[in-house]
């Protein structure tokens, strides 16, 4: 991904309205998004685009992820939660 959509993305995941949110998608951002081949970069895009309570939902647990490409992402975006609840 080029720099200026990679800080664009950044804006929009850090910019959100529910705290937990920003958290866990910057804390993904800064460590886990450059590891990610362009299809799982795309469906992380996706997930970016979920209004707050639906990802939450999603990155809580609450809710299962019932899309197969964007499950992947999910699994790992509730990895870096339990690692972010770990670090306080």
């Amino acid at each position: 991904m080029e720099r200026a959509a990679f800080e664009r993305l950044r804006w929009r995941c850090t910019r959100r309205g529910l705290l937990e949110v920003d958290m866990v998608l910057g804390r993904f951002l800064e460590e886990g998004f450059g590891k990610l081949s362009d299809a799982e970069e795309q469906a992380f895009v996706e997930l970016a685009d979920y209004e707050d309570l639906e990802l939450w939902h999603l990155i809580s647990a609450q809710k299962a992820c019932e899309d197969a490409r964007l499950a992947p992402i999910v699994a790992m975006l509730q990895a870096c939660r339990g690692h972010a609840a770990e670090a306080v």
